[in-house]
């Protein structure tokens, strides 16, 4: 996806991550990923530069859909999509 269609997409869920360091983002985003349903859109807010690998690398091994990554200020807006 764009970078402006990631930021107008609708989310189901956002989990805020960024106080935490690595592994912390993905760890919040496997809690937070039951709370949704199967082609819902989650957000992952995170001030930890691994979350742009560790997301996409979990979406893989999980059938889930890695959408992209915005950058904010001071921090990364980090999208999928739940199988």
């Amino acid at each position: 996806m764009t970078e402006q269609e990631l930021k107008s997409a609708v989310v189901a869920r956002s989990v805020d991550a960024r106080g935490t360091a690595c592994p912390g983002p993905l760890l919040e985003a496997k809690k937070a990923i039951g709370s949704i349903v199967s082609g819902d859109i989650m957000e992952i807010l995170s001030a930890d530069e691994g979350t742009k690998q560790d997301i996409p690398k979990w979406c893989g091994k999980q059938g889930h859909e890695y959408l992209g990554a915005v950058e904010e200020n001071g921090y990364f807006k980090v999208y999928m999509k739940k199988k």
